[in-house]
């Protein structure tokens, strides 16, 4: 039996396994780092607390999800090719064929389609489209000196 990612490229050649890999990994970045789509802290009772904790610790109960929207995940993939990437990130995507945030949505929606990532009911493929433009997301953080040379 092929791996579900397997599946997604044989259906999908446009991008390659290195471009799934990084959108997973900015997801991973989302919640560790960014702390996005962690659940709210909310002033509970000490007994709610207790009952939770108890449940965390059956091994049978379910991770919590922590869900985030497509702008987030955008936002996230931004920063994180920054921070990966530096200067290069927009070329270093770029040769993954991730050149819009529409692209990292259609690489979100191959992973959904085999189980890969989940969605809410209220997400939509869209949710990814022009949430901002790669070019200027990219290349305005550097600050290029221009016409500085030494003489």
């Amino acid at each position: 039996m092929s791996h579900p990612l397997q599946l997604v490229l044989d259906g999908d050649p446009r991008y390659p396994v290195e471009a799934y890999e990084f959108v997973r990994d900015a997801l991973t970045y989302a919640q560790d780092v960014m702390k996005l789509g962690a659940p709210e802290a909310s002033e509970e009772s000490e007994e709610e607390v207790v009952e939770l904790e108890d449940e965390l610790e059956e091994p049978d109960s379910p991770p919590v999800e922590r869900h985030l929207t497509g702008q987030q995940l955008c936002e996230a993939c931004r920063r994180f090719a920054i921070e990966q990437y530096g200067m290069m990130a927009r070329v270093v995507l770029g040769n993954w064929n991730i050149n819009s945030t529409s692209d990292v949505g259609e690489i979100v929606y191959n992973l959904i389609r085999v189980d890969l990532m989940r969605k809410s009911a209220s997400d939509r493929r869209e949710d990814f489209d022009d949430v901002f433009d790669f070019k200027q997301a990219f290349d305005d953080d550097f600050d290029f000196a221009a016409g500085s040379s030494a003489s």
